[in-house]
């Protein structure tokens, strides 16, 4: 009885390897989604071995090569070089790992808080929730870029402070997210089975409602990854993040618009690095977002 009983639970009940390939076949059903994985994982790739992939690695720190200035894109310079001779593909791939890393940074500050902050509130509910979403809405009536334009404007303009800046905000999405979900499962049967077998707050949060919030969540941090890197371009644009000769992408379009319309390529092709990179972003979040089939908040 007991080996009909396992055979019986095996046909019902897919293995994991089964479930990780429907998923994989439902992704895959998305040509879009692929596409914005490729480049995504393209770009990672390219930012990760940029010192070994670019074709002049010196040129992403001081340098100057006057009589190379000015040159359009050729065979020698795919993407042209800028008023100092330095070559702009080499550039914009060192320009990748400072908006990764930029990424990286907030989102790993931003939503550890955040979710943490949402699963209390949500959990215990009350004047703990009153009070941490009473601050949680403070901070999201202010305009995010306003926001972190007042804190870099404060500060010397460097990378970090701009990460500094972007984060104070950044955790409160997944704070209202992460609240909201953990409220609605709070109530569950197998929460309610934990708190019974004697498991703590800590446990029942962590172990039990987390676990079944992470999809949304998951979803949010691949879209906000592009929101992000664009944000910190736009401080670095104004002059408020990456500072020159760091081949931030934002300062190197700014750089390059006083060369317009006659030197085109200075401040197009980083533009353009960072609309791939966000598009990439964007299609890769919409395809989970079908995926797992949840819906989240931009």
């Amino acid at each position: 009885m007991s080996t009909e009983t396992s055979t019986l639970d095996r046909i019902v009940s897919p293995s994991r390897r089964e479930l990780w390939y429907r998923s994989y076949r439902r992704f895959a059903a998305q040509p879009m989604s692929l596409l914005g994985l490729a480049i995504v994982a393209t770009v990672v790739f390219l930012a990760v071995f940029a010192p070994w992939v670019a074709p002049y690695p010196q040129h992403a720190a001081i340098y100057t090569d006057f009589a190379n200035a000015y040159q359009p894109p050729s065979l020698a310079h795919p993407f042209g070089t800028d008023s100092s001779g330095r070559d702009v593909l080499t550039r914009v791939l060192f320009g990748y790992r400072l908006s990764l890393k930029l990424a990286a940074v907030i989102l790993g500050i931003g939503v550890p808080v955040g979710v943490t902050l949402g699963l209390v509130a949500g959990y215990v509910g009350g004047l703990v929730d009153a009070a941490i979403m009473r601050v949680t809405d403070t901070f999201l009536a202010l305009p995010p870029l306003v926001l972190a334009l007042a804190i870099a404007s404060a500060f010397e303009p460097t990378l970090e402070i701009a990460m500094f800046a972007i984060a104070s905000l950044w955790w409160t999405w997944y704070a209202r997210l992460t609240r909201g979900l953990a409220a609605s499962l709070r109530d569950e049967p197998y929460v309610q089975a934990a708190k019974l077998a004697g498991a703590g707050p800590i446990h029942v949060m962590f172990r039990e409602i987390l676990p079944n919030c992470l999809s949304p969540i998951l979803v949010k941090v691949t879209l906000d990854a592009g929101i992000v890197i664009l944000t910190g371009a736009s401080l670095s644009f104004i002059g408020l993040g990456v500072q020159p000769p760091r081949p931030g992408l934002g300062t190197m379009v700014a750089g390059g618009t006083e060369f317009l319309p006659g030197e085109w390529w200075i401040s197009i092709f980083p533009g353009l690095a960072i609309f791939v990179l966000v598009l990439g972003f964007n299609m890769l979040g919409d395809g989970l977002r079908d995926l797992f089939d949840v819906e989240v908040e931009q």
